[in-house]
C-alpha cells in the first residue's frame, strides 16, 4: 500500500482524534469568515484547532480533494447563476460526490479603490495607462468575476496596467491602502475593513464546500451558529456588502445533482 494511502487510512480511523478536533479552512478569503474563525478559536481555546488559510477558490478545492483541509470557501461568478456554476465547478474535483455546498451569503463584488479615486464611476475610467492595478492570482474567484465584468464592458484584460499580484482579498486591499496600487478587484467588505473607496460591479454568492462527515461535526456547526449570531451580524453590518439571508442553506448536497 502506498504511504499516502496508508496515512489517509490512519487519519480516517482516528475517530475522536485529529479528524474531529480540527477545522482547517482554505479557499477564498473573506473578512467576515475570518472574524468568525477568530471568535470560534477564542471560544474553544485548546479544545481543538481552528485555522483559516486563504488560497483562492480553485487551489482550495484542490486541497480539499487532497484532504489537506476540511472546508473550502468558494465564489465563482455572479449570484444569479451561482447554484449551477458552483455545483459545476465543484463536480470537476475528485471526491466531490461526498461534498455538500453550504451557503454563507451574498457579497458585493467590485473594485477596491484608493481614497483619492473615490469619484470613479466606471471600469473604463480605470483602464487608463496611469492607473496601477493589483490583479489577483489565477484560480481566484475575484479574478474570475473581474474578467467577467471586463468582458461585459468590452475592456480587454491586457488594457489594465497590472503591477502587483494579490493573493487574498485583504492582501489586495492592503496593497491599495499602502499606495502600491491604485485599485484592485475585491469585495466591499475588504474595502470597508481598510477604509478604502469602492466601485460596485455586482453581487456574488459565497459558499462553503464541506465533506459530509465534516458537515455534521460540532466545530463546523458551531461556526455556522457564530455566523448566525448577533456578534457577527454587527461585524457584517459595519463592513458592509453582505446579505446573509440564505446563511446555512444547502446549495447542493453530497451526491446530488446541481439544483436548477
Amino acid at each position: 500500500m502506498p504511504r499516502q494511502l496508508l496515512d489517509e487510512w490512519l487519519l480516517e480511523q482516528a475517530h475522536g482524534g485529529v479528524l474531529t478536533d480540527r477545522l482547517l479552512i482554505g479557499g477564498s478569503d473573506d473578512p467576515l469568515l475570518a472574524s468568525a474563525v477568530t471568535l470560534l478559536a477564542s471560544e474553544i481555546r485548546d479544545a481543538a484547532l481552528v485555522a483559516i488559510c486563504p488560497t483562492g477558490t480553485r487551489l482550495g478545492l484542490e486541497l480539499l480533494a487532497g484532504r489537506r483541509i476540511n472546508v473550502c470557501a468558494i465564489h465563482w461568478g455572479v449570484a444569479e447563476s451561482s447554484r449551477s456554476a458552483h455545483a459545476q465547478l465543484v463536480a470537476g474535483f475528485p471526491g466531490s460526490r461526498e461534498w455538500a455546498i453550504v451557503r454563507m451569503g451574498l457579497r458585493e463584488q467590485g473594485i477596491v479603490l484608493a481614497r483619492e479615486r473615490a469619484g470613479v464611476r466606471s471600469l473604463a475610467e480605470l483602464a487608463r495607462p496611469d492607473v496601477r492595478w493589483a490583479s489577483r492570482q489565477e484560480g481566484a474567484g475575484t479574478q474570475h468575476f473581474a474578467r467577467l465584468m471586463l468582458r461585459e464592458q468590452g475592456i480587454p484584460p491586457e488594457a489594465l496596467r497590472s503591477e502587483q499580484t494579490a493573493y487574498s482579498e485583504r492582501h489586495a486591499a492592503a496593497l491599495v491602502a499602502q499606495g502600491q496600487a491604485d485599485c484592485a478587484p475585491g469585495v466591499r467588505s475588504a474595502a470597508g475593513e481598510f477604509g478604502l473607496a469602492f466601485l460596485p460591479l455586482g453581487w456574488e454568492a459565497f459558499d462553503l464546500v464541506v465533506p459530509r462527515a465534516v458537515f455534521f461535526r460540532s466545530l463546523f456547526q458551531h461556526l455556522l451558529d457564530l455566523l448566525r449570531g448577533e456578534r457577527l451580524r454587527v461585524v457584517a453590518a459595519s463592513l458592509k456588502g453582505y446579505d446573509l439571508t440564505q446563511l446555512g442553506q444547502l446549495v447542493a448536497g453530497a451526491g446530488e445533482a446541481a439544483p436548477r
